[in-house]
């Protein structure tokens, strides 16, 4: 059985999200087109909230848990 990839949009929004749990400046987007762009920004943002409100690691999974980072 094949496996399906992962929305282009979803895989930016998370990597996104990465760098954001992790603290890395949004200038990082690696993203050139503006709807990914936009979606690397959406992860971003929401990534900083939660490592703000004190979600990092293992916290930070209940809330998406496509996303396993590696901070901590």
């Amino acid at each position: 059985m094949k496996s399906q990839k992962r929305d282009r949009a979803q895989r930016v929004y998370t990597r996104g999200y990465q760098a954001g749990i992790k603290g890395q400046s949004r200038e990082k987007c690696p993203a050139l087109q503006d709807d990914l762009r936009t979606n690397w920004i959406s992860g971003w943002r929401e990534g900083r909230e939660d490592m703000w409100s004190g979600m990092r690691g293992v916290s930070a999974i209940h809330k998406n848990p496509a996303v396993v980072t590696g901070a901590s």
